[in-house]
């Protein structure tokens, strides 16, 4: 049997325990072969506060990892894949024949989602033809990633999703006076109104049902994700299990 090899980029810290380790528990169940980098090479930490839920006070419940999501972040910790990341400038893309794009809120996720390293390594992944998923703030990478030929976001003529406005600000606002800016990554903006600016038309843009619960596979109606030719995106860890699926047969076809 040919074995999957999937690229998964991590920030050194701030990424979304549910959006990592949901993935990688259903990838390597089909024994797809997952590569994490990092900046450097050293181990990533995911956000604190959404696997602890510490500092969340009564929206705990509502805002934290979900149980589900924690163990499977448990065994992640555990890998050996995990535990010995590269760096940024040590893969290419002709080694890998897909890419995973987890998101996160914390301001760590900056140095993720604006390098310059994984910027080019998106579009030769979208010149190659091969199979890349987003989701939240991970479709940010692919909506900055230029395509040098056109000009153009990679995405441009993509229909595609992405964290809401809706709930990257109702997250604030529920949170602001005790977290500050905490769910507003880049306060002059939101991921959906910088991913519409990346496009040709703000009807590529699809908004899905309204995120109210997250999926599981008993509830796999919850999630929402769009899928276009190469690329696969999805919103929020409620989409999780839908956007890892979906991203499974993409990897067997």
């Amino acid at each position: 049997m040919i074995v999957k090899k999937v690229l998964i980029p991590l920030p050194n810290y701030g990424c979304d325990p549910s959006e990592v380790a949901i993935p990688w528990l259903l990838l390597t169940e089909q024994n797809v072969a997952i590569t994490f980098v990092t900046p450097e090479g050293k181990v990533a930490q995911a956000d604190d506060i959404m696997l602890s839920g510490k500092r969340l006070g009564l929206l705990k419940p509502l805002l934290q990892a979900r149980k589900d999501a924690q163990d499977a972040f448990s065994l992640l910790e555990q890998s050996s894949s995990f535990n010995n990341p590269l760096s940024y400038r040590d893969v290419n893309e002709a080694d890998f024949d897909a890419l995973l794009l987890p998101g996160g809120h914390d301001k760590g996720v900056k140095e993720y989602l604006e390098s310059d390293t994984l910027q080019q390594l998106v579009v030769d992944f979208f010149l190659a033809n091969k199979p890349v998923a987003a989701i939240c703030h991970g479709v940010l990478l692919p909506a900055r990633s230029i395509n040098p030929a056109t000009g153009k976001s990679v995405i441009n003529d993509y229909q595609c999703t992405g964290l809401l406005k809706s709930q990257e600000l109702s997250a604030y606002y529920l949170t602001k006076w005790w977290l500050k800016d905490y769910y507003l990554t880049y306060p002059e903006t939101t991921t959906q109104d910088e991913l519409i600016k990346a496009l040709a038309s703000p009807s590529q843009f699809k908004m899905g049902p309204t995120p109210l619960l997250r999926d599981d596979f008993e509830h796999l109606h919850r999630g929402f994700v769009v899928q276009d030719r190469n690329y696969l995106s999805a919103r929020w860890p409620g989409d999780v299990y839908q956007l890892s699926l979906a991203f499974i047969k993409m990897l067997k076809n």
